[in-house]
């Protein structure tokens, strides 16, 4: 049985990087609003990786004593900080991405379905979508893809 993939806890400097683990297929929250003492005990209970800049954090007893998994990332550029973490934790790009506003599973979403939830041009132009079930958004290979595609082909061995 292969091993669980990790799961991520971003703290408020990686907002970013939250997003783009998202759709990497990573499970990551990301919460600005919580404090050390919050995050790191989220981390505990819920077995979370901390991904974080704040070098004070790192420093915190449930990290020196191995009760929370942590990583500090050094650059303060969204495509570097991607790049320690799947070196740091031999991340690969996941088939299912997940919804980069609130981390859920995308699902395939039929054609037909999506006609009336996004604009006519993509429905005539675009054959593949899909949908998160927690915000509702759609989502399809637009423009933009192959930026993403690119970031998931520089974490890839």
């Amino acid at each position: 049985m292969p091993a669980p993939e990790p799961c991520f806890f971003c703290d408020s400097m990686l907002g970013r990087l939250v997003r783009w683990l998202r759709l990497l297929g990573y499970d990551a929250v990301y919460h600005p609003e919580i404090g050390d003492w919050e995050m790191l005990r989220q981390c505990a209970a819920e077995g979370r990786i901390l991904l974080t800049r704040d070098r004070r954090v790192m420093e915190r007893w449930q990290i020196g004593r191995g009760q929370v998994r942590a990583a500090l990332i050094g650059s303060d550029k969204v495509e570097e900080q991607l790049k320690e973490a799947a070196a740091r934790f031999g991340l690969e790009p996941q088939p299912e991405p997940r919804c980069p506003e609130d981390n859920a599973v995308l699902l395939a979403l039929p054609h037909e379905k999506a006609r009336d939830r996004v604009p006519p041009y993509v429905y005539q132009t675009q054959t593949s979508f899909r949908s998160c079930p927690g915000c509702g958004r759609v989502y399809w290979q637009a423009t933009h893809w192959r930026r993403i595609e690119a970031m998931r082909g520089s974490i890839s061995g």
